[in-house]
């Protein structure tokens, strides 16, 4: 019977969600795009003083025209564009090298001002193996021993192993078939096809002695309800063999699922004996809260009768007078590799919040052997408490919780935009349907690469090729390397662009001839910013990278100790190059021998403070001289580059360049060398002054 079509089905419902998620702008671009702002409205200022004084000073407009234009190609960083994509291209490249395949490019920068994490658990947290540790049916607790998917260990009590019979063997058997999972054994190996934990309800069973073929023959299964978020149970119906376990003249249905969940559906529950008595509600809470304690996963399975005849089965069935069997409690090891993510993350001041659908007593037990919360105590917010509170509330305990049990998909998306409201940059992963809205929403999303499907993949910004959530901190740390030397090659070309555009305003207050031409200045813009500029984007992450606090979401590229360091670079290039043009002219130099000394300046300038750059407070010196060998080249190449520009007599004639002496070489290369020395002092100072 078709009951909707279109967007009123469920996966309609979930598009109209991902509609709803409005994609963010990454803190990246939205960064470069106040920057340029501000950038276009300084050069447009400066071009437009220039032309205005010269003209009142008798200049004619032709030539002041053509000065704003020099000023203009001087200010303007041609090779930014390049360099923030060449960049996030080398990032993509490094991160696939760490198991993250990035499918849109901003996205690499955007993990490295991440400040929240929120993580599925199972298989990204943890090992996604689970194994069944602990039984409790009929009053009693069993203690199921073996680990992994090999069906070998013994179910015992008090150390003593016990034959399954009666409500043990009960809820065993009701884990067996109400199942869609299936065990294989592989070239000797043992693997489960299916969800993990359905594998672990088989691999417990098999260890009793139930034979999973031998089940399914003697109950065949006539129908099912799949597991929903919405109802957090499954339930099959199976024919009416008559047997112990289906009295009466109807089938059987079996149901597994949340215990708060099951319990309210079960009116009797099953002795030690087999016999049924009177559900002692208490009595399951406490044994259910005490399985959660020691950090289990745990499920409740109950039974029920059919009808005579029942061939479908329907939720109404369900809805009450089911006979409870006991409880199966099964932990999902953590990954010792997350641990150490985790506490990586917690050191960067990433906070990391776990997203599960286990009970809130076992999330918080995995949470605090994981080290979500450090040593302080782990706050745990259930689907239900969320479902309750408005929009502020939300906010505030979205960010003081470290974990979320029992959470409906939809919740996620709530979360996100929560945490989002609060100012924080959001990476959230999530491998289902059911994630893709929250995924979307979020500043990066973080998709399983294999357990996840396509819809999560395709809303994502990036892939897991491991589910590992240590991978995610790998690419956190390339995300902060990125942005790293992407402000390394902003805070180097800015003070090129900034002094060009100041030689050519005081030459114009000043009256003098322009030292550098239009056509010089466009060579040195991308030459150096090619050959020297990019090798910056090669940069090797620097140590302690991740012991840094994220960067504030609402902190400009530029810091204004940034700001400070690009004035004094562009003053002591103004100084040192119209110094130089006007010493060479008054020593009887040719206006073409000044302004190649002059546009000399400039390149070996950028070359010495290229140095600097390599690191914000770190002498290279300390990085290693030699340990990125594609800088190396691009200085070579920048220096044969620079000998043709003005020894060539081809160069000599396009760029009006002319051939200078040895002395001329001696005075450029000590205003290269005071603009190292210079910086590197100031590095220095600041690094003393904390």
């Amino acid at each position: 019977v078709v009951v909707a079509i279109g967007d009123a089905t469920e996966t309609g419902r979930i598009s109209r969600l991902m509609q709803a998620a409005v994609p963010l702008s990454t803190p990246l671009t939205r960064k470069i795009e106040w920057f340029s702002k501000v950038l276009l409205y300084v050069i447009l200022a400066l071009a437009a003083l220039t032309f205005a004084v010269g003209t009142w000073r008798g200049e004619t407009a032709f030539d002041m025209f053509m000065a704003a234009v020099a000023l203009a190609v001087g200010a303007i960083p041609e090779g930014l564009p390049a360099a923030v994509t060449v960049t996030l291209a080398i990032g993509v490249s490094r991160m696939a090298k760490r198991r993250a395949i990035v499918r849109k490019l901003p996205a690499v920068e955007t993990l490295g001002g991440t400040t929240v994490i929120c993580t599925d658990k199972t298989g990204t947290l943890t090992q996604n193996q689970m194994t069944v540790q602990a039984v409790a049916a009929g009053g009693e607790s069993f203690a199921v021993g073996g680990v992994g998917y090999a069906p070998h260990g013994r179910i015992g009590r008090g150390g003593e192993p016990v034959e399954a019979s009666g409500a043990l063997r009960e809820c065993l058997l009701a884990g067996l078939l109400c199942n869609d999972a299936a065990l294989e054994r592989k070239n000797g190996v043992w693997a489960i096809s299916g969800d993990p934990t359905e594998g672990a309800l088989i691999v417990a069973a098999m260890k009793a002695g139930l034979d999973p073929e031998q089940a399914a023959a003697g109950l065949p299964r006539i129908d099912e309800l799949p597991f929903e978020s919405r109802c957090q149970y499954m339930a099959t119906l199976h024919a009416p063999v008559p047997s112990a376990s289906s009295p009466g003249d109807g089938g059987v249905i079996y149901l597994k699922g949340a215990v708060e969940k099951v319990l309210e559906r079960c009116s009797a529950m099953l002795s030690a004996d087999g016999a049924e008595v009177a559900l002692d509600r208490d009595a399951v809470e406490r044994s259910a809260a005490d399985m959660a304690g020691q950090g289990l996963r745990v499920l409740a399975l109950a039974r029920g009768t059919a009808a005579a005849g029942q061939k479908s089965l329907e939720h109404g069935d369900l809805r009450s007078g089911l006979v409870f069997l006991g409880l199966q409690g099964m932990m999902d090891p953590p990954r010792p590799e997350a641990i150490q993510a985790v506490e990586a993350c917690r050191r960067a001041g990433i906070a990391v919040k776990m997203i599960t659908g286990d009970h809130a007593v076992t999330a918080a037990a995995i949470a605090a052997k994981i080290g979500l919360a450090g040593k302080a105590e782990i706050r745990v917010l259930s689907g239900r408490e969320l479902a309750g509170m408005d929009a502020s509330a939300l906010a505030e305990a979205a960010q003081t919780a470290h974990v979320f049990a029992r959470v409906e998909p939809e919740q996620k998306l709530r979360l996100v935009q929560a945490l989002q409201a609060g100012g924080q940059v959001v990476a959230m992963t999530g491998d289902g349907v059911n994630d893709a809205p929250a995924l979307k929403q979020a500043d990066i999303g973080v998709a399983m690469g294999m357990s996840g499907t396509e819809v999560a993949k395709e809303a994502a910004d990036m892939v897991l090729l491991d589910d590992n959530f240590a991978s995610i901190e790998a690419a956190v740390e390339e995300g902060r390397g990125v942005f790293d030397n992407l402000t390394k090659f902003i805070v180097w070309t800015l003070p090129t662009n900034f002094g060009e555009g100041l030689v050519i305003t005081a030459a114009v207050l000043t009256g003098a001839a322009l030292p550098i031409l239009p056509v010089q200045i466009l060579w040195i813009n991308m030459t150096t910013a090619v050959l020297l500029g990019l090798m910056l984007a090669f940069e090797p992450i620097e140590k302690g990278i991740m012991g840094r606090p994220p960067r504030d979401p609402g902190m400009p590229i530029l810091t204004p100790a940034l700001l400070w360091r690009v004035a004094t670079v562009s003053a002591l290039l103004l100084a040192g190059s119209f110094g130089l043009f006007e010493w060479e002219l008054r020593h009887g130099a040719a206006v073409d021998y000044a302004r190649t000394v002059a546009a000399n300046v400039f390149v070996v300038g950028e070359l010495f403070y290229l140095f600097n750059c390599r690191s914000m407070s770190a002498s290279m010196f300390s990085l290693g001289v030699f340990s990125n060998p594609w800088m190396v080249g691009g200085v070579a190449l920048m220096a044969l580059l620079q000998w043709l520009f003005t020894y060539l007599p081809a160069m000599n004639a396009w760029f009006r360049t002319a051939p200078i002496d040895a002395w001329a070489w001696l005075r450029i290369l000590l205003v290269g060398v005071a603009i190292y020395g210079v910086i590197g002092l100031e590095k220095r100072l600041r690094k003393r002054r904390g």
